[in-house]
């Protein structure tokens, strides 16, 4: 008797389990539907215009097309760094699902981090593929100091590494604490 209701409970909590990652899967593409609605809009409204200025001397808006990886680096790839990026995002898209898919947890903080990973990922592959580029526009500034040009799909990355690296560096001492 006791094991029809433990295969029960153990069905019931793997239903659950997928239920949850479902709906993370979800997010992350209505984040990806964002990401890739802004850029539209930013390559109709500021393509042929300066800049616009949102917060006088901290936020503007400007497009600006990205051939490199991470803040403007390794711009002058050609082809081939354009494919060279396509499948490196491809491997860490693919990597990102694996763990999402697989790992045992279920606390939002990691499967939150992994689906705003894939959004982003997903949202700059796009891009990358169709183009040869990433449309950034977003300009964050404090008078001088200009942080480097980005767009949705670089922020739910951001966001979706800090948690991870949170998530790493305090999961560790949690368990050196309990050893």
């Amino acid at each position: 008797m006791d094991t029809g209701f433990h295969n029960a409970k153990v069905s019931s909590d793997t239903r659950t389990r997928l239920g949850w990652r479902a709906g993370y899967l979800l997010a992350s593409f209505g984040i990806y539907m964002v990401d890739q609605a802004t850029k539209a809009w930013a390559v109709r409204s500021l393509r042929f215009q300066s800049e616009r200025t949102i917060i006088q001397g901290f936020f503007d808006l400007v497009y600006t097309e990205n051939r490199g990886i991470a803040f403007g680096q390794l711009q002058e790839g050609g082809a081939f760094g354009r494919w060279f990026f396509v499948g490196l995002a491809i491997a860490a898209a693919a990597a990102v699902f694996y763990y999402f898919v697989r790992t045992p947890r279920n606390d939002d903080r990691v499967l939150g981090a992994c689906a705003l990973l894939l959004a982003g990922i997903a949202g700059n592959l796009t891009d990358r593929a169709r183009f040869g580029y990433v449309t950034d526009f977003i300009v964050l500034h404090a008078h001088s100091y200009h942080w480097p040009t980005f767009n949705v799909a670089d922020t739910s990355i951001t966001i979706g590494a800090l948690l991870l690296a949170y998530d790493l560096v305090f999961d560790k001492k949690k368990s050196v604490v309990s050893s």
